[in-house]
């Protein structure tokens, strides 16, 4: 496997991206790590010897001692356990694992689907929380950013999506905010105009500007053996992963012309079909080679 940083040293089938893994953190080791748990462990729901996955992230560039890391960290946190077999560790997702990773896999797999038909009315909801807490801020526009709700103006969070409210409330309740916090539903009155609180809320410069690099990381990629279809399954899931959260998934009205969300969208459905029986077989002639 090519380790080169230009695109044209990389082996023909191996996906460029490969190329910019070598130096990963342990964040990102987990991260991938959990791209893994969801693609292929969360399906079987059987347990996976150690040797399994650090000799598949070791496929992604992650180091053996980073690889490890992200075991023991996913472990801690609840979502992995482990039993011995003699001098041999296997790794099962426990409850809490199995719900995270259905609730993401849910969200991820189903986030390309075309959007309802707007009734072109908004949520929009107050919140004051004091610059003093910073991080119940930094909680509170983390989990509504995921959500999909923007802020135009300080304390101030909008969502063309009326059917978030609920999602929304159980944030605020989560988070102790609910005496401070107030919503409205309705539509957009004669004053002004949506598209500039479109751009207030959300950049969605950047989120397409993502979407295009996925394009062209995705496009062209055309893995050679079965470890290549493998490694590039995961790094297609795990690059698709991040835009849940990036994009708000406005109304076709709301977007720009020729959204390349919708492009990428009809790309990862077509490549993950298109990769998923080969990748399938290959995690699991690495799974009983093991055994």
């Amino acid at each position: 496997m090519s380790t080169g940083t230009d695109h044209t040293d990389t082996a023909p089938g191996l996906h460029p991206a490969l190329s910019r893994r070598r130096g990963l953190g342990q964040t990102s080791a987990r991260s991938l790590l959990l791209t893994v748990l969801g693609e292929f462990v969360l399906p079987r729901d059987e347990p996976v010897w150690t040797r399994v996955l650090i000799d598949v992230l070791a496929g992604l560039e992650v180091e053996h001692k980073s690889a490890r890391q992200a075991l023991a960290r996913t472990a801690a946190e609840g979502l992995l356990v482990s039993d011995r077999s003699g001098r041999r560790v296997r790794w099962s997702l426990t409850e809490s694992g199995r719900r995270l990773l259905s609730d993401g896999a849910a969200r991820i797999y189903g986030f390309g689907a075309p959007a309802s038909a707007w009734d072109r009315r908004w949520l929009v909801l107050l919140v004051s929380v004091p610059e003093s807490r910073r991080q119940l801020r930094h909680r509170l526009r983390t989990r509504l950013a995921w959500a999909g709700l923007g802020s135009p103006a300080p304390g101030v969070w909008v969502s063309p999506d009326p059917g978030k409210q609920e999602e929304v409330a159980d944030v605020v309740a989560d988070l102790g905010l609910d005496e401070v916090t107030s919503s409205f539903v309705g539509p957009f009155g004669e004053i002004g105009d949506p598209a500039d609180v479109v751009a207030q809320a959300w950049d969605l410069g950047e989120v397409e500007a993502a979407y295009e690099e996925f394009i062209a990381e995705f496009a062209d990629a055309d893995p050679a053996t079965p470890a290549e279809v493998l490694a590039n399954q995961i790094l297609l899931v795990h690059a698709w992963r991040r835009f849940p959260f990036l994009d708000p998934k406005l109304p076709a009205e709301l977007l720009p012309a020729q959204w390349a969300g919708s492009r990428a969208a009809e790309l990862f459905e077509a490549r993950h079909e298109e990769w998923k029986n080969q990748a399938h077989a290959q995690w699991r002639a690495l799974v009983h080679g093991a055994s």
